[in-house]
C-alpha cells in the first residue's frame, strides 16, 4: 500500500521555516500597535492576560493566554488592549519603552500588567517562499492546544531566565512552535481567506491535493483530479478555485517547480532526471516550462543560487 501523503508537510518542509524572537511585550491601560511591514511574517503568543487582534476585513478577535496567531504576509493589522485605546496609537515616532527586565511595556507603565505576549517574525529559506506563504491562509490562530501552550510557556520561561545558551535554545523552541502552530492551526472563521489549510480541511479537494503530492509526476487532468475529488469536472474546478485560491492544474504546476527547484539545488539528480520526477517527458519540456515559470533555464537557475554559496 502507498504511503500517505501529507501536503500540508510537504508544504512546510519546502518552506525551511525559522522563527526569530523579537521581544516580550506587556500592556496595561489603553494601547494600540498597528503592524504594516510588506512582506514580513510575524507571529505572537498570549502568555498571560487578553488582548484585542484587529484584522482588515474581519470582526476584532480576542486573544486569551495560550493562543497563538501567525500571519504569514503582514498585511494591514492591529493589537490593541481590552479597552478603546482612545487614539493611543505606538508608531516608529512613538516607540514604547522597554522596562529593566527587557520587556516593553505599552501603555501605561506604571500599572501593573493586564496582558503579555511575545512577538517576532517568522523567515523561509526556500527560494519558492512566497508561492508556498500564498498557499496559507491570510491569518493561521491556534488556541485550547495543551502542546503549543507548553512550547509558549518553555519560551517565556527561557527569555526570562537568562542562561546560557539562550538565543540558541529559543531559536529552536521557536521554530518547533511554528511547525507546531502549521500543523495544527487552520484559517479563522468562515471569512478565512483560500488556501492550502482550507483545501485540506474540504474532504472531497484534499483527495485531490494528496494525490498531487503523492504523484506529482502522473499525468493529471482537471478530470482526473476531479474524479479522486468524485466531483464532476465543473464542480471541482470551481470548488478547488474557491477554497484553494488558484485553479488545480496552476497549483500542480507551480507544486512541480517548487519541487523542480529544491531537487536542482540539492544537485542529485540531473536535469533529465528532475524532469521526469515532476512529470516532464523530456528535460527540453522540462526546460521551456521551466523557464516559463521562473523566468530562466534550470542550469542558469542553479548556477544563480549556488555561486554566492559556493563562493562563500
Amino acid at each position: 500500500m502507498t504511503e500517505a501523503v501529507d501536503p500540508l508537510a510537504e508544504v512546510v518542509a519546502l518552506l525551511q521555516p525559522a522563527a526569530r524572537f523579537n521581544k516580550s511585550v506587556s500592556g496595561a491601560g489603553p494601547w494600540r500597535v498597528q503592524r504594516t511591514e510588506p512582506g514580513q511574517s510575524f507571529y505572537g503568543a498570549i502568555v498571560e492576560g487578553a488582548c484585542r487582534l484587529l484584522v482588515d476585513g474581519m470582526e476584532p478577535i480576542i486573544l486569551r493566554a495560550g493562543d497563538f496567531i501567525l500571519i504569514p504576509s503582514v498585511y494591514g493589522f492591529a493589537m490593541a488592549s481590552l479597552q478603546d485605546p482612545a487614539g493611543v496609537e505606538i508608531s516608529e515616532d512613538n516607540p514604547p519603552p522597554q522596562l529593566p527586565g527587557g520587556e516593553y511595556r505599552l501603555g501605561t507603565v506604571e500599572a501593573e500588567a493586564e496582558v503579555r505576549f511575545l512577538v517576532g517574525h517568522c523567515v523561509f529559506g526556500s527560494p519558492d517562499s512566497s508561492l508556498l506563504v500564498s498557499l496559507l491562509p491570510r491569518l493561521v490562530l491556534v488556541r485550547g492546544e495543551p502542546r503549543l501552550a507548553t512550547l509558549v510557556r518553555l519560551v517565556s520561561e527561557e527569555f526570562r531566565a537568562q542562561r546560557p545558551a539562550r538565543e540558541m535554545i529559543m531559536a529552536r523552541l521557536l521554530e518547533v512552535l511554528l511547525i507546531e502552530a502549521l500543523r495544527s492551526g487552520s484559517g479563522f472563521g468562515p471569512e478565512a481567506s483560500p488556501g492550502l489549510l482550507r483545501g485540506l480541511a474540504d474532504a472531497r479537494l484534499a483527495q485531490a491535493l494528496r494525490r498531487m503530492h503523492q504523484d506529482p509526476a502522473q499525468a493529471w487532468s482537471v478530470e482526473r483530479l476531479a474524479k479522486q475529488a468524485a466531483l464532476s469536472r465543473s464542480a471541482f474546478f470551481e470548488r478547488f478555485r474557491r477554497e484553494v485560491g488558484v485553479a488545480p492544474m496552476e497549483y500542480l504546476l507551480a507544486w512541480r517547480m517548487a519541487l523542480a527547484k529544491n531537487l536542482l539545488l540539492r544537485q542529485q539528480a540531473g536535469v533529465a532526471e528532475v524532469a521526469q520526477q515532476v512529470g516532464y517527458s523530456s528535460a527540453s519540456t522540462f526546460s521551456v516550462a521551466f523557464g516559463r515559470h521562473v523566468g530562466m533555464p534550470p542550469s542558469r537557475y542553479v548556477q544563480e543560487r549556488l555561486q554566492p554559496t559556493q563562493a562563500a
